[in-house]
């Protein structure tokens, strides 16, 4: 099917080496009580992520267990938060495009960013009709109507199944590592300005899976084709990719995300000759 690309290897983990190279060592104090097993508590379980329980460093200490020093926190220039929705709810009942976002959590830093990247499911272990969506804290909700997007548009990239995990991950490590922050000037907002970028989605489909970069400002031909070339530079995308790019004024219209969008292609070699 036209529109879709095939040349991306498989999704592979950045931190898997990492992680599995790290250890600790901890000493506990001879005189430390054993816990019950039946005693101790239980982390709460999500479907999309997981999360455990720790002892704060204080409690750590008075137990006589060494607690090291605190890591340096890295902080990213903006603010984001990560969204969640489920087309169909439980029952396989149809609700709407607000009832069904659900916000997941906010980060601000490297580490508060992959400390809840690595335990987000990932796009291919979704079900279909459903969708992340990553928007900058500035957007209150992740819709045409919010007041950052209702004067822009996205770029959209329809994908074959089996590739949606590397482009998602580049996609998103793209955004929030400001690697569009030349795209566009900043706009006046409460911590000095919001970014051209106002987030990106990934929409998990029955046959294809559909990302999608958003920016603020449709009206500037310059901005939209500086933000497409970044866009092909960030995710590695062949020359034959086909982008579409739509404007949040026209899905409030024709109440569409993807439907009657513009389709752009590379010129090829004759074209351009």
């Amino acid at each position: 099917m036209a529109g879709y690309f095939s040349n991306h290897s498989q999704f592979q983990t950045r931190f898997a080496n990492a992680a599995s190279n790290t250890t600790t060592t901890t000493t506990t104090a001879t005189t430390t009580p054993a816990i019950p097993a039946e005693t101790r508590p239980r982390p709460p379980t999500s479907r999309h992520f997981s999360t455990s329980v720790a002892h704060p460093p204080h409690e750590e200490r008075d137990r006589g267990v060494d607690v090291p020093a605190p890591l340096a926190v890295h902080p990213l220039r903006n603010t984001w938060v990560f969204w969640f929705r489920q087309q169909r709810a439980p029952g396989n009942k149809i609700t709407n495009y607000e009832e069904g976002i659900k916000k997941i959590a906010s980060f601000s830093s490297v580490e508060s960013f992959w400390g809840l990247q690595t335990h987000l499911s990932p796009p291919s272990a979704l079900l279909p009709t459903t969708d992340y969506l990553l928007f900058h804290a500035g957007v209150r909700r992740p819709v045409w109507e919010d007041p950052l997007n209702r004067a822009g548009g996205k770029w959209i990239i329809r994908l074959r199944k089996g590739v949606a995990d590397r482009v998602w991950e580049d996609l998103v490590m793209g955004v929030v590592g400001d690697m569009f922050d030349e795209c566009g000037t900043q706009g006046e907002g409460e911590e000095g300005g919001w970014p051209e970028i106002c987030g990106c989605t990934i929409s998990v489909r029955q046959s294809e899976d559909i990302v999608s970069l958003w920016n603020r400002v449709d009206g500037d031909a310059k901005v939209r084709e500086k933000i497409r070339d970044t866009l092909r530079t960030v995710l590695n995308l062949p020359p034959s990719t086909i982008m579409e790019y739509k404007s949040n004024n026209d899905s409030m219209q024709d109440k569409s995300s993807f439907r009657n969008s513009a389709i752009e292609r590379m010129p090829s070699i004759a074209d351009a000759s």
